[in-house]
């Protein structure tokens, strides 16, 4: 097997492990604003499930218990946000920028309370974390060409949130396109005074689809903090929630365009983390800064040239009330 077949096989697993969070927290996005409400507040929570799942697998020894609390502090930012936007009919950007400072502050002040180490939480060992699954039929397919290594190396190995945001793409697909709710959900995003005249709370659906964004935000951190990382650190989502909202307008508010966006990203940031201290032409060791911005560069390009005119829900962001 040449080497840059190996280096490709690298970058491509790489890809599904950076591209994870995106994922779920994409189709928590599309959720959110297909039922009209503008979710700026991903990064959010996303940092408090973090945040909550670690701190929670450090105090029981259980990253399954960590897992579960982060949810329920994924749905409980999403029903502040609900609170604000759809009881009070609030402005949806400011009571999303609200969650994410909020997130950012009290993550880092909860675990100075805590844990005294500076806003982090202390280190996981392997037995409190979720940790790759290698498949069946791994070490038999080995001396096989090609199919050996993709399997082991592309297939086999990651940890079971991984095979979660690749199960919850077609979910979330099928629900919206295939379910009452879905179909629900659709129509309260573009006219919600005909969801309301049918005898449809557009309140309650609205909440509905924060919830289910909120779940699967609160899995986006915890993915963070006790499956990729073993630990948190303050600010750990790194802009990864902004990234997600991205890759939503990117995929024009569709589940599986969505996906391949977040895939995108992933394999962006996968090639260029190769790039560090490597010399490209002229360049000799290029900063790592620079290569660690270029994805969001090329991500802020290809949304400003490549997808044209994207066509947001014809009620997102509008208060509703009778």
């Amino acid at each position: 097997m040449s080497d840059f077949f190996f280096q490709l096989l690298l970058i491509l697993d790489s890809t599904l492990r950076i591209a994870t969070p995106l994922m779920l927290c994409a189709m928590a996005g599309i959720f959110s604003e297909r039922s009209g409400i503008v979710d700026i507040s991903l990064e959010g929570k996303m940092l408090s499930g973090a945040f909550v799942a670690a701190t929670v697998a450090a105090l029981t020894g259980s990253a399954w218990a960590g897992l579960f609390c982060a949810m329920g502090a994924g749905v409980f930012m999403s029903l502040i946000h609900g609170f604000a936007c759809i009881t009070h009919r609030g402005d949806h950007v400011v009571s999303g920028v609200a969650i994410n400072i909020l997130a950012s502050g009290l993550t880092v002040v909860l675990g100075i309370a805590l844990f005294r180490r500076g806003g982090q939480t202390p280190h996981l060992p392997k037995e409190d974390r979720f940790t790759p699954i290698e498949w069946i039929g791994v070490s038999v397919l080995d001396p096989v060409p090609v199919v050996g290594a993709v399997y082991r190396q592309l297939i086999s190995g990651h940890n079971p949130l991984v095979y979660g945001a690749l199960i919850a793409v077609p979910v979330c697909a099928f629900i919206i396109y295939h379910t009452r709710f879905g179909l629900r959900l659709r129509a309260v995003g573009e006219v919600p005074e005909a969801v309301d005249s049918a005898g449809v709370s557009v309140a309650w659906l609205r909440y509905r689809a924060l919830i289910a964004g909120g779940l699967l935000c609160g899995i986006a951190g915890a993915y963070l903090s006790i499956a990729q990382g073993a630990h948190f650190v303050r600010e750990m989502s790194a802009g990864k929630g902004y990234i997600a909202l991205a890759a939503v307008i990117f995929g024009n508010w569709r589940p599986i365009p969505a996906f391949l966006a977040c895939l995108l990203f992933g394999f962006l940031e996968a090639w260029t983390a190769r790039l560090q201290g490597t010399t490209i032409w002229l360049l000799q060791d290029i900063p790592t800064p620079l290569v660690q911005a270029m994805p969001y560069v090329l991500t802020v390009l290809l949304l400003a040239g490549l997808i044209g005119r994207p066509r947001p829900p014809a009620a997102i962001g509008q208060p509703y009330g009778k």
